[in-house]
Order: C-alpha cells, then structure tokens, then sequence
C-alpha cells in the first residue's frame, strides 16, 4: 500500500496550474508570478508578513494589473496612507 505523505509535493507551477484550474482560471504566466512574488516581498517588508497574501487578495480583487499594483505598493511602503 502507497503512503500518501510519502508522495513527492508538486512544484509551485504545478501546484498554481491545478489550482487555478479548479477555481476555473488560467494559470499566471512566469511574469505575472514574478511580479505578484516582488508585490509580496514589498508587502511583506513594508510592514507586517501578513500584509503580503493580502496585497495580493487585493490585486485580484480590484482586477488590478499586477505590475500596477507593484508601483502602488513600492509608492505607499512605509507610509500608512
């Protein structure tokens, strides 16, 4: 018998794919990672690491553009504006 927790964990890509794929999206493409990963570490370095996934909830949510949003963020780090 196969033990599940034995199973090798899929790669980041993969595991987007899948998961875009069941929320009904097409995944992000290699740019759009790098740019929502740099909107997060500017989050995360602005102020707490919990405002990284939630910048990134907030990019979705506007349908913001991710390299957009990244300006924004990079403008207003620092500042509680």
């Amino acid at each position: 018998m196969d033990d599940p927790a034995a199973a090798p964990l899929p790669s980041a890509p993969e595991w987007i794919a899948a998961f875009a794929a069941r929320l009904g999206l097409e995944a992000p493409d290699e740019a759009t990672v790098a740019t929502l990963l740099e909107l997060a570490g500017v989050a995360a370095h602005g102020s707490a690491r919990t405002a990284a996934p939630i910048a990134c909830w907030l990019v979705g949510r506007a349908g913001a553009d991710p390299a957009v949003a990244l300006a924004t963020a990079r403008s207003c780090a620092g500042s509680a504006d």
